[in-house]
């Protein structure tokens, strides 16, 4: 018992200690937070989707994808690319604060769907989120031999965390932020973060 329980623990430390940074994912995930809009639904799909990538890593999936350097090459072009698309929206709305995406009031119902869509590219169009749960985890938890799940358990459990706790607390910045000088703040940091990410990828690739 005590074994699995320092597993899961140090499962649970080196998810945290991957995903709390300042990143593109964050980034929405916080931005959306603020707005109120499609928390659940944008938290839900990146601690699900951190799950399963985690899960593939635990199984062993990392060790084979690894043989295939063009698709990890592929997919980092493809995310930088879009990285770049979103963070130029971002910079657009910090220069041009009279549209739409400074309001606090609900948005078209059809905007949902495209909150969801942008987190599942955000997502999986990441190369660094298979670097992390994949490669990186997935090795981890293979030294810790038949506790390898419990391990891999407490890199999720900690994925869910971080992301409810930044999607739901981030409701408590509302006040501040429902000033469009607060929003253009943070739109400023959502682009020069994605900005950055989405150059990175390209040279790197």
């Amino acid at each position: 018992m005590n074994n699995a329980l320092t597993a899961a623990a140090a499962g649970f430390g080196t998810g945290l200690s991957l995903i709390v940074a300042i990143g593109a994912q964050n980034a929405f995930v916080l931005r959306q937070g603020v707005r109120r809009h499609a928390v659940l639904a944008v938290v839900g799909i990146c601690a699900l989707s951190d799950a399963v990538l985690i899960a593939l890593g635990v199984a062993g999936v990392g060790a084979i994808v690894v043989a295939w350097p063009d698709a990890v090459r592929a997919v980092g072009i493809v995310g930088g690319v879009f990285l770049l698309c979103y963070g130029a929206l971002a910079a657009r709305r910090v220069l041009r604060p009279g549209t739409g995406g400074l309001s606090t009031e609900g948005e078209a119902a059809g905007s949902i769907r495209r909150a969801v869509l942008t987190c599942l590219a955000m997502t999986w169009l990441n190369p660094h989120v298979y670097l992390d749960t994949v490669f990186l985890v997935g090795s981890l938890a293979a030294d810790r031999g038949p506790l390898r799940w419990t391990f891999g358990l407490g890199a999720a459990l900690a994925s869910l965390c971080w992301f409810a706790a930044l999607g739901l607390g981030a409701r408590l910045l509302g006040r501040v932020l429902a000033r469009p000088a607060a929003w253009r703040v943070l739109d400023g940091l959502v682009a020069v973060t994605m900005l950055g990410l989405g150059a990175m990828l390209l040279i790197g690739t």
